[in-house]
């Protein structure tokens, strides 16, 4: 059971390091039992590379197979506890807005209801990164690569990116150029956006029409459920993750002018910092994030 627990905890951690430091064990005991796991199933779990480690095929398909029944002991282990005579510190917990908002709250609402108390903070990724290397937040969901090593970082989702514009929007666009990847057919139309320098629209620019954006926004809306009712009244284009406009592309509030048979994606990042004390509420809600992010 301890190799178990050890190898889903480097599965979710992405590396020994910081694995260690979520279980408090020395680096050496989590390598140790990491191995001997390994020639117990006589196959690699993980490829060792410079900075943590990538999971095999073996690997994968274990935690398919023990994350489930492993969590739900920790969670049969967590109800028995005895109450602390004093209220636990909040786990401070930051990220976008709408990500928070519409996919990650709903879903912690099992983890909240145990006990564990929570503080949550909107923001964009440089304000948010910078807190949590400072201390003010203990886990950040982080749209953008978490760079340096104060900072461990493991990929958490990837968000399907997807243009979109009201129908009335969308007959001025010449949609033939458009599918020629010709980013001139968008041309006059107002482009909204979440920041100045265009995180999702740069990122969607760059994968589909291999440039950048060559207009400014007209429209700056730092929350994308206002962004997505902005352009779903007539007022320009933009690009959103799917989840969040998946419903309006249904019902035909929002039209996707391109819809492109291989769209891009966006990565968000659970992030901690590489020095956290081990906390076991922040470390219980840090592996129901991974868990249920399969699910998103």
């Amino acid at each position: 059971m301890p190799q178990l627990r050890t190898f889903l905890a480097v599965y979710r951690a992405g590396s020994f390091t910081a694995a260690s430091k979520l279980l408090g064990l020395s680096q050496s005991t989590v390598t140790t039992r990491i191995r001997a796991l390994e020639e117990r199933l006589g196959t690699p779990l993980f490829e060792r590379l410079p900075r943590g480690v990538a999971s095999t095929a073996a690997a994968v398909e274990l935690a398919a197979e023990v994350a489930g029944p492993l969590d739900e002991l920790a969670s049969v282990a967590e109800r028995d506890r005895n109450e602390p005579t004093t209220p636990s510190e909040p786990v401070q917990l930051a990220g976008p807005a709408a990500l928070l908002s519409v996919r990650v709250l709903p879903s912690l609402a099992p983890s909240i209801g145990s006990g564990v108390r929570l503080g949550v903070t909107f923001g964009q990724p440089g304000d948010l990164l910078n807190g949590l290397r400072g201390g003010r937040f203990d886990l950040v969901l982080s749209t953008a690569r978490p760079r340096g090593r104060a900072v461990n970082a493991v990929p958490l989702l990837d968000e399907e990116l997807v243009l979109v514009c009201g129908p009335d929007t969308a007959t001025r666009i010449d949609r033939a150029r458009l599918r020629d990847r010709d980013p001139a057919a968008l041309r006059g139309i107002p482009l909204v956006a979440y920041a100045d320098d265009l995180p999702l629209a740069r990122e969607y620019w760059r994968h589909v029409f291999g440039t950048r954006p060559t207009e400014q926004a007209t429209i700056v809306v730092p929350d994308l459920r206002a962004i997505r009712a902005t352009v779903a009244a007539g007022q320009g284009i933009t690009v959103l993750p799917r989840y969040l406009c998946e419903s309006q592309l249904v019902s035909g509030e929002l039209t996707d002018p391109l819809e492109p048979a291989n769209p891009p994606e966006n990565t968000v990042f659970l992030a901690q910092r590489a020095d956290a004390t081990e906390n076991h509420h922040v470390t219980l809600l840090r592996q129901e994030l991974l868990r249920i992010a399969g699910s998103w």
